[in-house]
């Protein structure tokens, strides 16, 4: 079984762009995978929260509503950088969902496999 780690931005998505990031990543994983976040990833969508406005803040109330009805998994990590901890998670069992580019970039230089966003419509697997 994979290991699907979504990042934080990944899961403002549905509200940013009406795409349902779950049916999506259904559509595109034809093996059997899990769900997780880091548990920073909360967070910061709670961080987005308190300090956006409007859109932002929605998406990230969503994102966490999403999390609890999907029941995602949550990895515990130690102190550090969210993107970091991500990377140290990754191997060749896991897949990395991000829009971040500098974060897709690391991960390839890893070479993990990646899902993401395209043309703001629909989910690729690569």
């Amino acid at each position: 079984m994979k290991k699907i780690i979504l990042d934080t931005n990944f899961l403002l998505i549905p509200i940013q762009f009406n795409v349902d990031i779950f049916s999506e990543i259904d559509k595109i994983c034809l093996f059997k995978y899990k769900l997780y976040i880091v548990d920073k990833t909360i967070d910061e969508l709670n961080t987005i929260i308190e300090i956006q406005k409007q859109k932002h803040k929605l998406a990230a109330k969503v994102a966490l509503q999403l999390l609890k009805k999907k029941g995602v998994g949550v990895i515990k990590t130690p102190a550090g950088h969210v993107d970091d901890l991500i990377l140290d998670l990754l191997d060749e069992n896991t897949i990395l969902a991000t829009q971040d580019a500098l974060l897709r970039k690391r991960a390839v230089q890893k070479g993990i496999k990646l899902i993401f966003l395209r043309s703001k419509k629909y989910l690729v697997l690569r």
